[in-house]
């Protein structure tokens, strides 16, 4: 009996000195000794507590007549337009940042992940302010849509039956979803005859082929 009221005492004692040992290890080195420092996990918690408030403005539905410039906003305001979400909105905020602002609705389209079905869906839900006003086919080039490759200067004209991916990338206005359809009309029916052919490619409009008349050539 003895010797079980031992085991029981020693054990009593190990846990009171692991338990010891653990509060120290949660304290900071500058709290005074007694004094529990705030817990990694309150961190994490206030972390977790951040992104839950990032994800809930994201949430937000747009209100009757409201509309997100995509040229200044966030990307949690981005995130408000429907069918995009946080991941999608990063990626035009950082295209924004990398090529410039938006001129308009199709310039959108070069983001990857953006294609005709959710241009439709955010036409009348977006703006462009502080870009330059479409159908001047000069200011296309101001922003860096379409320069030489070393930067200096206007690139020559891009030829339709002879353009790679990459060159149709270049084109404002054209996304990758545009530019792989261009690719494919190419292989499908040959050689572009005449640059208004571009209209009988899927997703391009004749707004857009007017636009982007004065910088694509058929050779």
């Amino acid at each position: 009996m003895a010797n079980r009221e031992s085991r029981t005492i020693l054990a009593l004692l190990a846990l009171a000195v692991a338990g010891h040992g653990v509060r120290l290890a949660c304290a900071r080195s500058d709290t005074p000794p007694g004094e529990l420092g705030l817990d990694v996990r309150w961190q994490d918690t206030l972390a977790l507590a951040r992104q839950r408030e990032r994800a809930e403005q994201g949430a937000r539905p747009l209100s009757p007549g409201e509309t997100i410039d995509l040229n200044s906003a966030t990307t949690e305001e981005i995130a408000r337009l429907p069918r995009i979400g946080m991941s999608l909105a990063k990626r035009i905020r950082d295209d924004r940042h990398a090529r410039g602002p938006f001129k308009d609705l199709g310039d959108v389209d070069r983001v990857p992940g953006v294609g005709p079905g959710l241009l439709t869906v955010i036409k009348d839900l977006t703006r462009f302010d502080g870009a330059t006003a479409p159908g001047n086919a000069a200011s296309f080039r101001t922003f860096g849509g379409y320069t030489a490759p070393g930067g200096s200067g206007e690139a020559p004209p891009v030829d339709l039956n002879s353009a790679t991916e990459k060159d149709l990338l270049a084109l404002p206005g054209v996304g990758p979803a545009r530019a792989r359809a261009i690719l494919a009309y190419r292989r499908e029916a040959g050689s572009f005859a005449a640059v208004s052919e571009l209209e009988r490619v899927p997703g391009i409009s004749r707004s857009l082929r007017a636009r982007l008349e004065p910088l694509v050539t058929v050779r």
